[in-house]
């Protein structure tokens, strides 16, 4: 009989007051959902919805669907709170 093998990759997520940085073992073919739900984060943090959430491997943004590689690091990102170009406008009006 084979033996299954197993990839070590990690799931990240912060928010303003706490972050997780959890290893995890999973199987070779995994997806990134699947290593997000095996790895327990949703239950650890409620505000986690991979409906909304985006997910990323080393900053690149990835679908849930992704097989995963030995090493990945998993990024849940949270949804943004304001336009990035919108905030940056403000801040040049304010100086100038």
């Amino acid at each position: 009989m084979a033996e299954t093998v197993q990839l070590q990759v990690e799931i990240c997520y912060a928010a303003p007051d706490f972050q997780i940085r959890k290893p995890v073992r999973v199987d070779a073919g995994a997806t990134v959902q699947q290593a997000i739900m095996q790895s327990g984060v949703m239950r650890e943090c409620t505000a986690i919805d991979l409906t909304v959430c985006r997910v990323g491997i080393y900053g690149k943004l990835k679908t849930l669907e992704t097989v995963l590689r030995d090493r990945d690091r998993i990024e849940i990102y949270r949804p943004l709170i304001a336009d990035p170009m919108d905030s940056r406008r403000r801040r040049v009006a304010k100086k100038g």
